[in-house]
């Protein structure tokens, strides 16, 4: 185990010092080339950005994880589907290309996960009375693999809203992968997760506080992706600790905000691509925080549903659904509520 923990450690110190170096030149590249995230009505940001960071995300993960990973056990896999959502990602970033496109190559690296490193969802543990899939249908296990590859890539995607918040829950959540992942004796698992917890953690130095540059598509459709395969890894542990709602609790906030907001566009009869304010960390703007504050009270959040979702995981999947539930709905009346309380003041 002592080896594991230094090579995890090397591995984070690897990825964050490469990404760390990269990210200074990248801006300058970007302000020489005009690359930048131009502002719109639905973006909070007034100035024009570099959106070059997710470049710097890649480098620096794919160092560590070529210097310590071990290449077998579907980790090959995992890189040659991180290859090709980078180039989607970049290519969007430099030249935006359709939503068809993005959602190709994200077919495309989810199969490679899927048929050729069989990477996949087994077994549901019981949740909804559900255990092996494959006993009851094998391309249901295909089927759910998929949606969840395609819909934490793109929740990540679309959590990444304001300076800081989407770096600092991808580093809340390949921390947390990472350890449970050190737990069960899955070191290559470990690493993988740690190499992104050290680049994204060069990249917040950048992004958290008056941010200098953004990740683009390139780092949120990448750490969507190795996030999405980490939560099918960590669910396949087939631990009581490690079930579906315990996993969809790590990732709670971009999931259920996602499910949130394309839900009430599909209420108003609008299409639920269709960009708008209505994401939780606008709302928090719109009642007068600051993006530190918001990425701070949102991440604060999602750990504390964390720490319940492992604390509760022995009670049964009802038990946390419900207390994923009762969380969320007490963050949103919170965020109505400051919101209401607002806009009163701006009445008077």
């Amino acid at each position: 185990m002592d080896i594991y923990i230094l090579k995890c450690s090397l591995a984070l110190l690897i990825s964050f010092a490469v990404s760390l170096y990269a990210i200074p030149p990248l801006i300058t590249i970007a302000l020489e080339k005009k690359l930048f995230d131009i502002p719109n009505p639905y973006k909070v940001h007034v100035d024009p950005i570099p959106r070059l960071g997710g470049l710097a995300i890649f480098v620096g993960f794919m160092v560590s994880l070529f210097l310590l990973g071990n290449l077998g056990q579907g980790i090959q896999q995992i890189i040659a589907g991180c290859v090709i959502i980078f180039f989607i990602g970049l290519k969007d970033d430099l030249i935006p290309i359709s939503a068809l496109k993005k959602f190709l190559g994200q077919l495309l690296a989810a199969g490679i996960v899927m048929f050729m490193g069989n990477i996949r969802i087994t077994s549901f543990q019981g949740f909804l009375g559900i255990y092996e899939l494959d006993s009851l249908n094998p391309g249901l296990s295909y089927i759910l693999t998929f949606v969840t590859i395609i819909g934490i890539t793109n929740a990540i995607n679309l959590i990444d809203g304001i300076d800081g918040l989407a770096g600092t829950l991808i580093f809340l959540f390949s921390v947390t992968f990472g350890l449970v992942f050190l737990f069960h004796n899955k070191p290559y698992l470990s690493i993988v997760a740690f190499s992104l917890t050290g680049s994204v953690l060069a990249f917040l130095r950048f992004n958290i506080v008056n941010a200098k540059i953004f990740m683009g598509d390139t780092g949120s459709l990448l750490c969507g992706f190795l996030l999405s395969v980490l939560a099918i890894e960590f669910i396949e542990l087939k631990h009581l600790g490690t079930n579906p709602m315990v996993a969809v609790s790590v990732l709670c906030l971009p999931l259920i905000d996602t499910i949130r907001v394309f839900s009430l566009r599909i209420y108003y009869g609008l299409s639920p691509f269709l960009p708008n304010r209505d994401h939780v960390y606008h709302r928090l703007l719109d009642a007068g925080f600051t993006h530190f504050f918001t990425t701070f009270l949102l991440s604060f959040f999602n750990l504390f549903v964390i720490a319940g979702a492992f604390y509760l995981s022995e009670q049964g999947n009802l038990t946390l659904l419900l207390f994923l539930i009762i969380s969320h709905v007490i963050l949103y009346l919170l965020v109505l509520l400051l919101r209401f309380k607002k806009l009163k003041e701006l009445k008077i």
